[in-house]
């Protein structure tokens, strides 16, 4: 079932794109392979990520088709399941090359969650922009 509150969701998604951005901030990619503590906190906010976005449902593809949201909802269980075929330099990519497309997106989408553009979770749960008329 979709999340009813598809705003935090999406902030989810940004607070731990931003959390993994403070622990890899000036590092280069051998640094991050080599510091265990590093990655495996980016791996649980990946974790974190993957799991908003099937929270989200469908309503992630509707407000931000742009993003591969099959590959970020899989990404968790690929992490749960096959942590030992984990490709690091794919998780390093994945750091420098899609979190901030997809935090842009997310941005995006509260902003048209936010204008009411677009439905807010469940029916009947839409904010009403002015309750005066």
């Amino acid at each position: 079932m979709p999340s009813r509150r598809p705003t935090d969701r999406f902030k989810d998604i940004i607070y731990n794109i931003d959390a993994i951005r403070r622990y890899t901030a000036s590092m280069t990619e051998q640094q991050f392979l080599a510091d265990a503590k590093t990655f495996d906190a980016t791996q649980h906010c990946l974790l974190r990520i993957s799991e908003a976005a099937k929270k989200l449902g469908a309503l992630g593809k509707e407000l931000a088709p742009d993003q591969p949201w099959s590959d970020i909802r899989g990404i968790g269980n690929r992490l749960r399941h096959e942590y030992d075929k984990i490709d690091r330099h794919e998780i390093w990519r994945t750091v420098v090359d899609d979190l901030g497309p997809l935090r842009t997106a997310c941005e995006q989408a509260i902003a048209r969650l936010h204008k009411g553009i677009d439905r807010d979770g469940g029916k009947g749960s839409r904010k009403r922009r002015d309750r005066r008329s």
